[in-house]
């Protein structure tokens, strides 16, 4: 039988580019979907391009959507990205770099395009240990989700069971890296940066920016991004 089609959840960043790796490493014919909405750091469309062609993605669209116009989050308004926060911090609430209603939204459009696939699964690179406390990131979301999608759908309602996979959702920063370079993700080619410069050089000092550093680090690996001069 041919592979079975599945949506996979591209950011561009080094969780969904594993997780990516993990949907093709059990056999699906993955298509990538990727969105261009408004985000600071719109040049992680790049790197999900290559990371798509890297490890052989299917197809990879690109949709755009605008969430600017609700406004409220440091990745798509006018707000500083906040900078050298220690774990403490990181661990301290909701920041202001959630997008409200991101992954609803995001997996909303993967349920539609699986539809019309006919896809049975969905992957999506969320993690709820080396995260930034988003509400999205959760296994009960995960689940909550998934319950709606058998509701909200055609191929629902006809018994055809829709999975939302999140292999990461348990997983640390060091031990996706690790399951990413067993798969052979190329590390150099993701952007997990939340406010890079235009040619896609990373801050080093955001939320994201230091989880994936610390990750690195407790491999004993160093991380092929690029990063800005201090």
């Amino acid at each position: 039988m041919p592979p079975a089609p599945a949506v996979v959840l591209l950011s561009g960043g080094l969780d969904s580019a594993t997780t990516l790796a993990i949907a093709r490493a059990e056999g699906f014919d993955c298509h990538a979907l990727s969105f261009r909405y408004g985000q600071r750091h719109a040049v992680e469309l790049a790197s999900a391009s290559a990371v798509a062609q890297h490890l052989g993605a299917v197809s990879h669209r690109i949709i755009e959507i605008d969430p600017r116009a609700f406004g409220g989050s440091a990745l798509t308004d006018d707000i500083p990205v906040p900078k050298d926060r220690d774990e403490a911090a990181r661990a301290g609430g909701i920041p202001i770099t959630y997008v409200p209603a991101r992954n609803t939204i995001f997996l909303a459009y993967a349920l539609g395009c699986a539809e019309v696939l006919g896809a049975n699964d969905i992957f999506l690179g969320i993690n709820a240990v080396d995260y930034s406390g988003y509400p999205d990131c959760r296994p009960e979301f995960v689940e909550a989700f998934e319950r709606m999608a058998h509701l909200a759908t055609r191929a629902g309602v006809e018994g055809h069971r829709l999975t939302i996979h999140a292999p990461l959702l348990t997983m640390g920063k060091s031990a996706i890296i690790a399951r990413g370079l067993e798969l052979g993700v190329d590390f150099g080619m993701t952007l997990s940066c939340y406010d890079p410069e235009a040619d896609g050089a990373s801050c080093g000092r955001c939320d994201a920016c230091q989880l994936r550093l610390e990750g690195f680090q407790k491999i004993g690996r160093p991380d092929p991004a690029r990063y800005q001069s201090a």
